[in-house]
């Protein structure tokens, strides 16, 4: 079954609006974005009320597979927030339940922007038993499944494909799909899936923050993908954006973007990554790579009727991400005290709510094919660049 073509996208924001990046060698120029055109009456009436976060409420959760050992669960807690054990430290967003919250509503966008679909890739998933291969499934890999809420989709509506999420939080249901299936893993470990474990498509979303070396990222990547298997990156920019001069009006949303960049980086995981993948994917030796990028307002304050509908749930997520990604970095690597970070996130969220400001967010969905030659003949690795500049 075929995935069908995303729709509504429009181009990227210049680099200049990236601030002083370092490009990677090689990369493309980016289209002028195409304005997003304001909804002059939404400016009407007061700015949205405060604390959107509980506009939205997760599914209930089912069941999860595998066995996990008890340690696992020794969670570690830290300004109020509940953070992985395994691995502790090396991931800088929570694992709780108003986390898996966002995650799951991101998804929810992730979806509406795709108009219901899962993937861009032009993958075929035959029924069961009907895909090439010695078991006739057509194998996938969700690197960072979070809830596994898209394996869980994946599953559902493919049933002839065989899908595997890992994370380091053992946060997904107990109930799942019978091909699906998920296990606590570190995917910047060495893989270790047999030659006959091969994957025809390997899946990632919104991993910024979570790899320090993307280049032996991306080579795991191509020798663990069936010849011309596909792999997708489903990422948004850890930045901030606007047609006219809102972003420049929104001093705390400039220091929340400009802080976290600096912090991840000095972290050793930059988050604001999502312009590399593109270059990353063509140094590995990718072929036919392609991004496309959706720009989102956050607020209802388009014309768009798509858009209108995407911003509002946008906002919403956006007001969650700041509780998520700003407490961690900010206390451990820029020695914010608690107040310092409460009375940044409030600024923010302030931002994000106001009527006059025309914030927008950058998504872009990225897919790269393995070449049909073995993986083994793959270069390599490179060594580990330095980190990209920030934004």
């Amino acid at each position: 079954m075929s995935n069908p073509t995303p729709t509504a996208a429009v181009p990227a924001p210049s680099a200049e609006e990236h601030g002083d990046r370092q490009e990677p060698p090689a990369r493309q120029p980016e289209a002028t974005p195409v304005p997003l055109e304001v909804d002059l009456a939404h400016a009407d009436g007061p700015d949205d009320d405060g604390d959107a976060d509980s506009a939205y409420v997760s599914d209930d959760e089912s069941r999860r597979t595998g066995s996990i050992t008890s340690s696992i669960y020794t969670y570690e807690y830290e300004n109020g927030r509940r953070y992985h054990a395994y691995r502790a430290g090396q991931y800088v967003l929570p694992n709780d339940d108003a986390e898996q919250e966002r995650l799951d509503l991101q998804h929810h966008i992730w979806r509406l922007m795709l108009r219901g679909a899962l993937f861009t890739a032009p993958l075929t998933i035959l029924p069961a038993g009907e895909n090439p291969g010695p078991d006739g499934d057509f194998r996938i890999l969700d690197l960072g499944c979070g809830t596994g809420i898209w394996a869980i989709d994946m599953a559902d509506e493919y049933p002839g494909a065989t899908v595997s999420g890992i994370d380091l939080s053992p946060i997904q249901p107990d109930w799942v799909p019978e091909n699906c299936q998920f296990h606590v893993d570190d995917y910047e470990d060495e893989w270790t899936y047999r030659d006959s474990e091969k994957f025809d498509y390997i899946h990632g979303r919104a991993l910024g923050g979570t790899v320090g070396d993307w280049p032996r990222f991306y080579g795991q990547i191509r020798r663990h993908l069936k010849p011309s298997g596909w792999v997708e990156m489903q990422e948004y920019d850890a930045w901030l954006f606007s047609d006219d001069d809102s972003f420049d009006r929104a001093p705390h949303s400039q220091e929340w973007v400009k802080k976290l960049d600096s912090a991840s980086r000095t972290f050793g995981k930059q988050l604001n990554v999502a312009a590399f993948h593109k270059q990353w994917m063509i140094d590995a030796g990718f072929e036919d790579v392609h991004e496309v990028i959706h720009r989102i307002p956050i607020g209802p304050w388009t014309q768009d009727p798509l858009l209108k509908e995407l911003g509002r749930f946008e906002q919403v997520h956006m007001q969650m991400s700041v509780a998520s990604h700003t407490p961690a970095l900010l206390t451990r690597v820029h020695s914010y005290t608690p107040d310092q970070v409460q009375t940044l996130m409030e600024g923010v969220k302030r931002e994000f709510r106001s009527k006059d400001l025309h914030l927008i967010t950058a998504y872009r969905f990225i897919i790269g094919r393995a070449p049909s030659a073995p993986a083994a003949a793959a270069p390599a690795p490179a060594p580990a660049a330095a980190a990209p500049a920030a934004v």
